[in-house]
Parts: structure tokens; sequence; C-alpha cells
């Protein structure tokens, strides 16, 4: 039975019902691996969340970066309000991993911070997972890390209903057992406390309170309270508790497991013994030792993850649990729900690279006695086993690599546009004398002013941040409104940038490749590559056909190719877009379509953040310093309330925007 309800205002359009049909064709015959190469501006994410209803089975969509991610997900959560859509990626704003290196002797402790707000979202998607079927997770390559038993994390779960018998003290035991705290502040996720016969309790997984009042036969109400308001929202009759933590173990696996864990130190202090590493030796049993007290005591300890074998119970060298671990599986065990890899030419490349990288920093962990050998098998999992613990998959990119080409049964175009648009006509131009700023400079320059002259917008790429940089001041030099932008602009300014280019306030953007994929600036008319024939990663005809993409979404888009050879980059980026573009114009002159440039309205988000109960408490600090000089504590709050939120709407450069904000207010304060 279908239990996604596909919500939109518009039915499918271009070539899109034809790939919509095409894949569900597929999916029917039972095909592994099928891709949809879609241009861009020829919404895949549509047509994909058309392939979900349609099949309606519990859905992964993965992404190659948590921004991306993000996007997907709120463009999934409106396709979907009525099902559910979670968002999974890495719970650390900050994180630098465990090492050791040895020709300096310098052992770095593992440091993070983790991030509340998505360590609830990632607690909502796996409840999400074992509780219903109408799942969409969208996530980040941080899915293939290991990840708490699903079988212990469901079985640990505690269901609580009105006129249970239970005493106070019996729930909180549960309650601490399975890895909840008890406070007497303010309830914060993970938390509960206690007032006389009333027992609040806040989940993991959502921000909420439960309210539990008890009386002399046990449980006489649950509430449902809002942890601002206070006000009752539900009364329900029963409500399921899940675990605060994804490592979890009961009693008797926790005593089976330090005896694993006892044995394998015993094991390996005989080895560093025999091969006379007295230091290793000595430096694994104080720490070991610490950490089973640790375990045995609480249940937990830091780095708990790399005694996660033990804890499992899994042999040697086998592949831990993780997210994937919380799909449906069909009565055989085979998985029974639906793969979607976004951006496949750059995410299936992150899948198959992360566990070597892991296990040659751990293996220097092992060796010099800062952990056991079964912290080799806390992993990501290795690429064959992400593709054996997937179901059925379908990879999507404008630009698909060899390996989904040669790995899909089935490859499905999306060429034709919804809008009509057809992709951008392709000049190459010599770049003529030799040395920086010659030829192409001047020649960009001229273009870029009959460009503007029209009302369009121009983006020039450069190969180095440098190279950015210095464009931008010798185009301003020449009477051309100009900004770069790259990496190292802070999130904030670079979205104030990129505002200010869609609303005219400059006229040329200028960046290197942050201007590839996941930009959509309707306005742009021209872009200029600039050095096209240096063959490499910024210039492979993968990353062109990117490049050229940005200038399709409006009817004057054009790109210029500067190079002084023609490389088989340029040639296959070249070919391709003129294959397409044929494509595109034979449809519309056989359907009489006029393209028509997309129309987007300009949202600055920092505008957004100016909510109600913001504007007395602006994001300029300067504006700020009446409201922070009378009550720090209140204003650093209410800046956190409006993170909090940002995070929930999945708004994470807001978030990300309020964040730096609270960390300069706590700085200041503390000054």
């Amino acid at each position: 039975m279908n239990t996604f309800n596909l919500q939109s205002n518009w039915p499918p359009a271009g070539d899109q019902p034809k790939a919509i049909n095409e894949l569900l064709g597929g999916l029917k015959k039972g095909l592994h691996a099928q891709t949809l190469l879609g241009v861009t501006g020829s919404g895949k994410t549509f047509t994909m969340a058309n392939v979900i209803a349609s099949v309606g089975k519990p859905t992964l969509v993965i992404a190659h970066n948590k921004t991306l991610a993000a996007q997907l997900a709120q463009e999934y959560k409106e396709f979907f309000p009525n099902n559910a859509v979670h968002y999974f990626v890495s719970y650390y704003d900050y994180y630098q991993p465990e090492a050791y290196m040895p020709t300096t002797d310098t052992y770095i402790e593992k440091d993070a911070q983790i991030n509340e707000e998505i360590d609830r979202l990632r607690h909502a998607s796996t409840q999400a997972l074992l509780t219903r079927k109408d799942v969409i997770i969208v996530a980040s390559v941080s899915c293939i890390y290991g990840l708490g038993s699903p079988v212990e994390y469901e079985k640990e779960n505690m269901k609580l209903l009105a006129g249970q018998k239970i005493d106070r003290k019996e729930l909180m035991q549960k309650l601490i057992a399975i890895h909840f705290t008890r406070t007497n502040a303010d309830l914060t996720s993970g938390t509960f406390r206690s007032i006389g016969s009333l027992i609040e309790i806040m989940p993991v997984s959502e921000k909420i309170v439960w309210s539990i009042t008890l009386g002399m036969n046990g449980i006489e109400t649950i509430n449902k309270v809002d942890p601002v308001s206070q006000k009752i929202v539900d009364t329900p009759k029963s409500i399921f508790i899940f675990p605060a933590k994804h490592f979890i173990t009961n009693k008797a696996e926790k005593t089976r497991a330090i005896k694993a864990i006892k044995a394998e130190l015993t094991t390996q202090l005989k080895k560093f013994e025999k091969e006379g590493k007295l230091l290793p030796a000595e430096r694994l049993k104080r720490r070991t030792t610490y950490d089973l007290a640790m375990i045995r005591e609480v249940g937990y300890c830091n780095g708990i993850e790399n005694y996660s074998r033990h804890m499992s119970g899994r042999g040697t060298g086998l592949a831990p649990d993780t997210l994937l671990s919380y799909f449906p599986k069909t009565k055989d065990g085979k998985p029974d729900f639906l793969t979607i890899i976004d951006e496949s030419h750059v995410t299936i490349p992150q899948i198959g690279g992360m566990y070597a990288g892991d296990q040659s920093r751990k293996k220097t962990l092992v060796e010099f006695g800062f952990r056991l050998p079964s912290a080799m098998d806390n992993r990501p999992l290795r690429k064959e086993e992400f593709y054996e613990r997937v179901g059925q998959m379908i990879f999507t990119s404008a630009t698909p690599s060899a390996y989904e080409k040669e790995n899909s049964e089935q490859v499905v175009e999306q060429v034709i546009r919804p809008t009509g648009l057809i992709d951008p006509e392709i000049s190459i131009r010599p770049i003529l004398e030799k040395g920086a700023y010659n030829g192409q400079i001047q020649d960009l320059i001229a273009e870029t002013k009959i460009a503007v002259k029209k009302g369009g917008r121009v983006i020039a790429t450069t190969l180095t941040k440098k190279m950015a940089e210095d464009l931008s001041e010798y185009l301003k030099g020449e009477g051309v409104k100009a900004e770069y932008v790259h990496s190292d602009i802070k999130t904030l300014e670079r979205i104030q940038i990129l505002t200010a280019f869609r609303k005219g306030t400059f006229d040329c953007l200028v960046g290197v490749n942050l201007l590839r994929e996941g930009l959509d600036l309707p306005e742009v008319t021209l872009i200029g590559i600039l050095d096209a024939d240096k063959e490499g990663f910024l210039r492979s005809d993968t990353s062109l056909i990117q490049i050229i993409g940005r200038a399709a979404r409006n009817v004057e888009g054009r790109v210029i190719l500067y190079a002084e050879t023609v490389t088989g980059s340029i040639e296959r980026a070249v070919s391709e877009t003129n294959r397409r573009r044929a494509i595109q114009v034979a449809h519309n002159k056989k359907h009489g379509i006029t393209p028509k440039t997309i129309i987007k309205q300009i949202k600055d988000i920092t505008e957004h953040l100016e909510t109600d109960h913001m504007k007395a408490v602006r994001i300029n600090l300067d504006i700020d310093a009446q409201v922070f000089a009378k009550n720090p504590e209140k204003l650093i709050k209410l800046k956190e309330k409006e993170m909090s939120k940002a995070v929930k709407e999945l708004d994470f450069e807001t978030a990300a925007i309020l964040r730096d904000e609270i960390k300069m207010l706590k700085e200041k304060n503390i000054q």
C-alpha cells in the first residue's frame, strides 16, 4: 500500500514524465542500479519525489555535504508535508579525530563539539525508521559510519502507559539505564527531573517535554508539554521513550562485552611485552582499565564507539552497524528500501574513500598502544559493504561519471526542462598573450559590459583564490562593479555577497570551485571560464559542464571558454552541451514552446532572521548593544532559541550565522 502523499502545485513536465516512467519500469524489473542523467534545472528532485511516491518504500537520499543535504531535505519536506522527512548528518560542529604522529611523538586527543540539535535530528531519523514506513532520510556520507545496534536501540526503548503500575524510583532507574541524565536545572535533550510526584522528561528526538504524574497506583496522566510556553499540547494514553544514546547495551551484553575487552587487553599486552614495547603496553593498560571501570559503573565512557565490536558481539573484521541497519529488510534479510545517491559523480568517490583514511589513522593508534586492535572495527563501511546493504539504487547527476554508467543497468536522460530553457551557447576564444591579465581579461571586460548593458549578470571563474581576488580588483579599476567569493569568505558575508549580486548591487561575481554546484542564479547571462585549457579537477569535462549549467536558467545564457588549445575535457564538455542543446531546441520547435527565464524571488536570509521578537535584537552587534548592556543572558537565549528554530527548519546557513553571533556575545559577556 502506498504510504506517501506527494503534494505539488504542478504536474511533471518536460522530460520528467518519461524519466519517471522509465525509472519506475526499471525498479519493477528489479534493476539494482539506474542513473538519472538530469541536466541542471530539469527538476531531478521533483522526478525522484514522484518515484518515491509511486514505490511507497522507505527511502535513503545521500548527498555529498551537509548544505546540499539540508537543501534536499527542505525540498522533500515541501513535497511530502504529511510524511516523515528527516535529516541525518554528522553531529559535530567541530571534529578533531584522535591521532598519533610517531615522527614528532605527538598525540592528538579527540576534540569535538557536538551540535545537540543535529544529534536530536539523528535520533528522530532512527526512531522514525523503527516506528513507521513513510520515511525519507536525507543523509550525508556520514551515514556509512558506525552507529549503535538497531536491535539493542529498539529493544531498550521504554513504553509508558496511563495506568501503568510503576513507582517513582523504578521509573528514574529505567531512564538512567537508557542514558538519560537527571537534572535540577532547565531540561535539555536527554535529561529528566523529578519534582514530588511529577517526572518531566525531554526526549532526544524532539523539542517537547513528557510530563508524567505518578500516584499511589502508578502513572495517572501523561502530558505532552511545550517547553517554552509550558502549555499542554496533548494527553496521550501511551508513549515510547527511546535511549538517549545510539550506543546502548543491556546488562547481560555489557557483562559479556567487559569480559571480551579484558581478554583482548590481556592478549595485546602479552604481544607488546614480547616485542619489548613497554611504554605502549603501559599506556594501553591504563586507558583500557579506566574505560572498563566507566562502562561497568555507568554503562558508558568517552570513545565507547571504539569498543563497538565487543558491545555488539560481532566478529573481528565484520562491518559495523550504521544508519543503513535501521532500514527495513525483507523476510529473507535483503534490503527493502530505495536509495538515491544525489550528485553521484561527487558522492560515490566519497563513499569509496572513507575507509582507507580511517584505517590508516587507527592503525597507528593501535601500534603505539592508544587503542585496542578492535578499535579498527569502529569504521565506515567499505565500498562493497555499502552496496551490499542498500536496496535498489538510483544515481542522479548532470554529469555522471564512468562508474555510474558502467554499473547502471539503465541510464535515463532528463534533458528537456519544464521551463523550455535550453543549454547556453558556447564559444571558445584564445587567451592570446601569455602571462597574467592579458587578452582573455580584456575580452571578458568587453563582454561583461555588453551583458550588463542588457541587464544581465556575469560570473567569471578562475583557478585560484588569489586570482579571484586580484581579478576582482582589476575589474573595478576598469569600471566593472565586481566582487569575489570563495571558501575563505565567512558564511554571513558570502550570503550577503550573493544576494547583492542577484539584486544588481554589482555586476560580476568572480570565484573558483564554489561556483560549480548548487548555485541558483537566474540573473546570470554570461559565464567566462578563464584558462579553460588547464587540465585538472577544476577544468575537467565534469567541472566544465557543471559551470556551463549555471548559465542555463536564463534565455540569454551563454558561456565563453578562454583557451589556447582545445583539450579533451573542453571537447567532451562542448560536445555534450551541444548534443543536449540540439535535443532541447528540436523539442521546443516541435511543441511551439518559447523558453522563459526562471523568475526566482530574491531572498536575503539575514533579513529572514528578523522575526517579530528578534527586531529588538538584530544581527548587527552594534544595534544589539543596548539590549546586551541591560540583559546579556536574555539576548543570548533569544539568539539560541532562534538558532534552534533555524535548525528545526533545516535552515543551516541561518543557524551557522546565529551560532557565530552567540559565540561572540558569550565572549563579550565574559569580558
